[in-house]
């Protein structure tokens, strides 16, 4: 049998197949999902929000201490400055204010997420320090998208779809002048990091690290761990990391069977890594 003959027969009679898989992927992926979101935020907001009164600023990129935040949509009004964050998700939503996990469910298969208020917090008070504008002038809004619906009580200020625009809109007080308002408009514009694929990579880079070291720091822990017995002796007060030879400090383990007990860990972690074993007086 010639397999490049019959290869060649099948590419020629399904090529049309190829493009139409990529784009069932492309649409499945949580970019598209993302940039979808973030759409139908713009629009409803060009659609009723009026636009001499409220100015969307969309996927800002601010430079911090510790790399990158973005940020999804901006909306400046001298009723405040509203900090937008977009989730498109379907399914039943779970979630408090306060819990640092909200729940996905899809029929039987839950999913676990950060809770979208605290990470909307890190945007709120990063923009709030760069336009130096006291915090009752900002306002942290979160915008679920898709066939979601909430199964728990929700703050005002997270909402389904268009409902982020009835919230705006609920807020009526003057905060800023139309002199404020502008201002606060060309801080952003030149405080943001110029929109680019560039900027977007290392975003996401950035934050892939800080997943990552957050998941090595809570696996290490544990390992690294060695308890003390019941009548032991304080250990010694100052230790130097072997690898690098900065100070280390006393941690105790949070979780696993070594829960409670104390190990060193190196200062300059996530950096260095190194952990070492407590060790007793007289040992």
């Amino acid at each position: 049998m010639d397999f490049g003959t019959l290869f060649s027969q099948l590419f020629s009679s399904f090529w049309w197949a190829i493009p139409l898989f990529l784009l069932a992927a492309l649409f499945k992926s949580p970019w598209f999902k993302g940039v979808m979101g973030e759409a139908m935020v713009n629009l409803a907001a060009r659609l009723w929000l009026d636009k001499n009164s409220y100015h969307l600023i969309k996927n800002v990129t601010i430079p911090t201490e510790d790399g990158t935040t973005q940020i999804d949509h901006i909306i400046v009004s001298r009723f405040g400055v509203f900090v937008v964050e977009t989730k498109n998700m379907k399914g039943w939503i779970f979630g408090g204010e306060h819990q640092k996990q909200w729940t996905q469910q899809i029929f039987k298969s839950k999913h676990k997420f950060q809770n979208p208020l605290h990470q909307n917090y890190k945007h709120t008070k990063t923009l709030e320090t760069a336009l130096g504008l006291a915090h009752e002038k900002m306002f942290s809004v979160v915008v679920f998208v898709g066939d979601s619906t909430f199964k728990t009580g929700m703050p005002e200020s997270v909402t389904c779809g268009g409902g982020y625009i009835r919230y705006i809109k609920s807020k009526t007080e003057i905060l800023l002048s139309e002199a404020e308002v502008q201002q606060v408009i060309a801080q952003i514009a030149d405080g943001r990091l110029k929109p680019s694929l560039k900027t977007s990579f290392e975003h996401a880079r950035h934050v892939r690290d800080i997943v990552a070291a957050k998941t090595e720091e809570k696996t290490a822990a544990p390992a690294a761990a060695e308890p003390l017995p019941a009548a032991a002796d304080a250990p010694s007060a100052t230790k130097s990391c072997p690898k690098c030879g900065s100070p280390m400090v006393l941690r105790t383990s949070q979780k696993g069977p070594e829960s409670g007990s104390q190990f060193w860990g190196c200062s300059t972690f996530p950096k260095c890594r190194a952990v070492a074993a407590v060790k007793l007086k007289g040992e």
